[in-house]
């Protein structure tokens, strides 16, 4: 079995909101995810960086650890790992042959086919328990309530933040996002939570662990003090903790780091052997690709998937933070399922820059680079405006703009793309 080609080909569609055909694979495979110690992460923005962490900091404190995220960046493989090692194809391979027939079964008596994300989440669940994990940390996909990874049952739930993004699927108000992200609020559990501006959003995230005996632990802005930052860290403190080093660019990591703090304290007081040093160590040494990530250094070459309003407004204040007096220029890529509009908005703010606006590594997926120009004329006067393929535009940079700092922007589609590509002109 050519294991990509088979997940490529697989039914990506989506369908009515609901965990029955997990609940019909966990059955079927003895209910593995009751067994496995889960951190359930879900948030409009900062779950992966979360997810990212929290897994380095268990790793450091010397517990097995799978991982789930999505969506990967250039494999397949990235999105089920443990210890941060990748499952490998054949790996993926020997659990698909045992879930195919299961697979077959459903879709032969019921309407709904199973979904990529389905088989995905199973595929998971069973490696993790077969390889007698520890910990389990586990992103969600999209939402929270009717999500596939929703079939388990955390011992903490964490939900970063909650803004808007696929409205469509999620709901119109940031009430009823919140929602579906509180979805993974479980019974007589904990639950650690970034207060938000909206007091209804956090009403709503309170209301729920009070109706579910769940306890919840608070991550106000307030306790995140002593602030400073240079091109390789950041610092601060939180609470009782001193002089707190990250390994993550932007404000927004001080937040997620926090959140972690919290969780690693309450896995703490559930007896889990978790020292200062291995967080520490956890919080100073995590990766994050495709997150503000240098990928190349001459010419400086920085890629963020920022892609809904939360994250760009990140992505400029990190931006402001780094590379105020730089000369920039952005590569900007946008999904047809998102706002061009409100991104191409907030970055044209930047009047010095050069914009190049591409149509992606897929045509049918993407926004057309003509339509971005388009959209990017009723917001600048600007004369720096390109409309290029994806690959032409890497080229063009390369060879025109040496001394700039070059931003890739607007999804995490591209991250392979570029990467390759970047990867060849090194070899030739």
């Amino acid at each position: 079995m050519d294991v990509e080609q088979y997940l490529s080909n697989f039914f990506k569609g989506t369908k009515n909101p609901t965990l029955k055909a997990m609940e019909y694979f966990m059955e079927e495979f003895g209910h593995p995810e009751k067994n496995l110690k889960v951190i359930h992460i879900a948030g409009t923005n900062g779950k992966g960086s979360c997810t990212e962490i929290m897994t380095n900091i268990l790793i450091n404190a010397g517990y097995k650890v799978g991982k789930f995220i999505s969506p990967h960046l250039i494999k397949y493989n990235e999105r089920i790992s443990i210890q941060n090692q990748n499952i490998t194809n054949e790996k993926m391979e020997e659990i698909i042959e045992r879930i195919k027939p299961k697979i077959d079964k459903y879709n032969s008596t019921n309407d709904s086919k199973i979904t990529l994300f389905e088989l995905e989440t199973t595929m998971a669940i069973l490696y993790f328990y077969e390889n007698n994990c520890d910990f389990v940390v586990l992103e969600t996909g999209l939402g929270g309530l009717y999500d596939c990874t929703n079939i388990v049952n955390p011992i903490v739930s964490i939900i970063t933040s909650i803004g808007y993004d696929h409205i469509d699927i999620l709901g119109n108000t940031l009430v009823e996002i919140a929602e579906q992200k509180a979805g993974i609020i479980k019974e007589k559990s904990d639950t650690v939570f970034a207060l938000a501006d909206e007091k209804t959003v956090n009403d709503k995230i309170k209301q729920t662990c009070i109706d579910k005996d769940n306890r919840l632990h608070i991550v106000d802005k307030q306790y995140i003090k002593n602030y400073s930052y240079n091109q390789e860290f950041q610092k601060f403190d939180y609470k009782n903790y001193k002089d707190i080093v990250i390994n993550l660019k932007g404000e927004k990591q001080l937040l997620n780091s926090s959140i972690c703090i919290e969780c690693t304290e309450i896995l703490r007081r559930k007896s889990y052997n978790i020292s200062e040093e291995a967080l520490r160590q956890g919080l100073k040494t995590v990766v994050h690709h495709g997150r503000f990530e240098i990928i190349n250094q001459n010419p400086l070459m920085i890629f963020d998937g920022a892609h809904n309003k939360p994250a760009i407004e990140n992505f400029i204040k990190s931006i402001e933070m780094y590379y105020r007096n730089q000369e920039k220029v952005y590569i900007i890529s946008i999904l047809k399922t998102k706002d061009s509009n409100m991104i191409l908005k907030q970055l044209l703010k930047d009047e010095k820059a050069v914009f190049i606006f591409t149509d992606g590594n897929n045509k049918e997926l993407y926004t057309s680079k003509e339509k971005l120009l388009a959209i990017a004329k009723k917001y600048t006067k600007s004369q720096k405006l390109y409309a290029q393929g994806l690959e032409y535009a890497i080229n063009f940079t390369k060879e025109n703009y040496i001394n700039a700092t070059i931003f890739f922007v607007g999804s995490f589609y591209i991250y392979g793309t570029v990467s390759n590509k970047l990867k060849e002109d090194k070899n030739d």
